[in-house]
């Protein structure tokens, strides 16, 4: 090179500038980032972090209104199931207060008593007339016999303890199956003798209503006050009436005025004419 030749002005040239990897720019922040990463991964881990990544997105709860509306209805649907668990269990005689299963228990020990002394004097009856022989023992058997019959068909008059159940109705709302559901009360509670009025209630006895609501009893008008007689055990008669969402509970509902009252001695005295059954016939057997 000639001296009038003049070198070319700049810095030299880096020797170690071959070596390194160029620098490219990123198109969305401007800076400067390595074309290739100094620690390179294998795209197999790449995709299972963003799997993860996506399922903990997925799975992470939310506070929308639509979750507050679900808890609230699944709450609300778990109170409901309970209560009905819990009401369907106090079904039945769980129900009932102390009081009223004990009185419930004594009649029931009450009437199986009755029962065991009832089959203890048929049986030495029954040994009376095996051993004796004669006639007398079995016609004294035989009219004590007739005389219960009698008591239970209502061909005789009956007395002793019980209770008396006057039903008001002043609003005319009392059904013949209320009057009815209050004599099989008494009669599941011991009832030995019944009266309505002065009508006696027996065993084929039914109710209806004639002329628009008047009660009919057999054929028999009766009307209002009600007053049912009952001979039987009057602490367990009573009870029976005054059972939570009983007979005396729903005629108040209704808006009856009924009335329950013991007493040491009751009368039944209205009678029933004897009739033959028409299609019943005594069982060889």
């Amino acid at each position: 090179m000639s001296s009038d030749e003049t070198p070319p002005v700049g810095p030299e040239p880096d020797p170690k500038a071959d070596d390194e990897v160029d620098a490219k720019p990123d198109p969305t922040t401007g800076h400067e980032f390595d074309a290739e990463p100094t620690t390179p991964h294998a795209p197999e881990d790449d995709q299972v972090r963003t799997g993860w990544s996506r399922l903990w997105r997925a799975a992470r709860p939310r506070l929308t209104r639509a979750n507050g509306y679900i808890t609230v209805l699944a709450a609300l649907l778990g109170f409901a199931m309970v209560a009905q668990v819990q009401e369907t269990r106090s079904s039945g005689l769980e129900n009932l207060r102390q009081e009223d299963l004990v009185a419930l228990l004594d009649g029931v020990n009450q009437q199986s008593l009755k029962l065991s002394k009832e089959a203890d004097r048929l049986t030495r009856t029954k040994s009376q007339l095996e051993t004796s022989g004669g006639d007398e023992a079995a016609l004294k058997a035989a009219t004590e016999r007739l005389r219960t019959l009698g008591i239970l068909a209502g061909t005789l008059p009956a007395t002793g303890p019980g209770i008396r159940i006057t039903i008001g109705d002043p609003k005319h709302v009392v059904k013949p199956s209320d009057v009815l559901n209050a004599v099989e009360e008494l009669r599941d509670a011991g009832a030995e003798a019944i009266q309505l009025n002065s009508v006696r209630i027996v065993a084929d006895s039914y109710f209806g209503t004639a002329g628009g609501d008047r009660l009919m009893a057999d054929g028999t008008s009766v009307g209002a006050p009600y007053v049912i007689t009952a001979i039987g055990d009057p602490h367990t008669m009573s009870t029976a009436m005054a059972i939570p969402g009983g007979v005396v509970e729903s005629l108040k509902q209704m808006g009856a005025k009924p009335s329950v009252k013991s007493a040491a001695r009751v009368d039944v005295t209205a009678l029933r004419a004897a009739s033959t059954p028409r299609y019943a016939q005594p069982s060889s057997s």
